[in-house]
């Protein structure tokens, strides 16, 4: 397989480590061209800081992580920003401005990035609106919009400037299931109708599993589990099957590491060292 040609993400032997947390010990992944994949796994297990590591904004300890056949981690600073030019990016807290209106949220990539006239700019935040169903709303304000309304005009500045590659941070957080649907339908639609490949970040597999072709689970810095949406959904794996059905005992544990429970509750335990 000629992978440039036919993976857009190549993430080999990754690890990396904040200063007091190992994140990933060993992470391999392949991301296929045109297809949606979903990176999924519980809180902190390092779904966001693998977008980061693919953009570029941090590095790894030990590994490579490859963009459209650049390795990230080697390019100097025009480089970077030249292949981010490619890379659209829905944040998992939106980011938009909240003193500028929902027009010039998705005009402001065009006029810092490209030389078009306004006129065209018009034209082209009208469209990359309509294609989310909120050309309507062009004139409002941030602070004016529903969650799911602020999830789609995210959405919508995430594909302003024609990425290659859309990466989506926890699009379904905080929505009600009604915004859910409508979001995930928009990044399924999107995804196939403007030909791009992407990544759906999330710990909602309800949400996820209705739309990604393919899924890695994270778990203790490695890949636990991986395959095809209709494999995982009907998989064994010990690991996926707690996951998607939000067991509280399987392989990830309800609780926190400690010391023996009735050891704590004796004389020197944790009374006494409160005492």
């Amino acid at each position: 397989m000629n992978t440039v040609t036919e993976n857009i993400v190549e993430i080999s032997n990754l690890a990396f480590s904040y200063p007091t947390r190992e994140i990933f010990k060993n992470v391999n992944v392949a991301i296929p061209r045109g297809q949606v994949t979903g990176i999924m796994g519980g809180s902190g297990s390092g779904k966001s800081t693998l977008l980061r590591l693919i953009g570029g904004q941090l590095q790894p300890a030990r590994g490579t992580c490859k963009v459209m056949g650049q390795d990230v981690h080697k390019l100097g600073h025009d480089e970077l920003y030249e292949l981010r030019r490619k890379i659209g990016m829905q944040f998992q807290q939106n980011g938009l401005f909240t003193d500028m209106s929902v027009f010039d949220n998705l005009a402001f990539p065009m006029r810092e990035k490209t030389d078009l006239p306004e006129s065209v700019i018009e034209d082209l935040v009208l469209l990359k609106l309509n294609a989310v169903g909120l050309r309507g709303a062009a004139q409002l304000m941030p602070s004016e919009l529903s969650g799911g309304m602020t999830r789609r005009v995210g959405l919508a500045r995430a594909i302003a400037l024609d990425p290659a590659l859309i990466m989506y941070d926890e699009p379904f957080a905080g929505l009600d299931p009604i915004s859910c649907n409508v979001v995930g339908n928009l990044i399924r639609k999107l995804n196939d109708a403007l030909g791009v490949t992407s990544i759906v970040v999330s710990y909602d597999a309800t949400e996820a599993l209705k739309i990604v072709d393919y899924v890695y689970f994270i778990a203790d810095g490695v890949i636990a589990a991986e395959g095809a949406t209709a494999d995982v959904k009907v998989s064994d794996d010990p690991f996926v099957h707690q996951f998607i059905r939000g067991r509280p005992d399987g392989p990830v544990p309800f609780h926190y590491p400690a010391d023996n429970y009735a050891a704590d509750l004796n004389v020197g335990g944790v009374a006494s060292r409160v005492a």
